[in-house]
């Protein structure tokens, strides 16, 4: 499950920007005691976007969703807490929203895979490799949060 200081990417999609939906995502990491500790607003390039789903390379969505990903400002954000990559996955939702639980983000803002708001990162290998490619290491603060006692034993 992660250490407490266990960091994850969360990103809203051009999807979720547009729709006004950032504060609410926000709201829900916050509610359930993460931390922020990096976010900001950006366009992001194709070059960037390209290593971000590096892995996906070849299969058929590919273009699309790279496509899509620089269609509009994307927000770009890090959280840290217990178990948050284990954690914000449950939050997001499945990746289909089609398949996703109502309350969780994608079940309840979304309906198309490829208009699915977020991403998270699904491993802690995969959250070091984003955090690293969206954020330069001073973008990324060290914080201590005057609530942390009341959600950590």
């Amino acid at each position: 499950m992660g250490d407490i200081h266990e960091r994850t990417l969360i990103l809203v999609k051009p999807d979720g920007v547009a729709r006004g939906l950032t504060g609410e995502i926000i709201k829900r990491f916050e509610h359930r005691g993460y931390k922020p500790v990096a976010i900001k607003l950006l366009l992001p390039t194709k070059a960037l976007l390209e290593q971000h789903y590096e892995e996906h390379k070849g299969k058929k969505f590919y273009d699309a969703l790279v496509a899509f990903s620089e269609s509009g400002p994307v927000v770009a954000m890090v959280w840290e807490g217990f178990g948050v990559i284990a954690n914000a996955r449950k939050m997001l939702g499945a990746t289909d929203p089609a398949k996703a639980e109502p309350g969780t983000i994608r079940g309840d803002h979304a309906i198309a895979t490829g208009r699915n708001v977020v991403h998270g990162s699904d491993s802690e290998k995969a959250a070091k490799r984003e955090i690293d490619l969206w954020f330069r290491p001073e973008e990324v603060t060290r914080w201590t949060s005057a609530a942390g006692k009341w959600i950590h034993e």
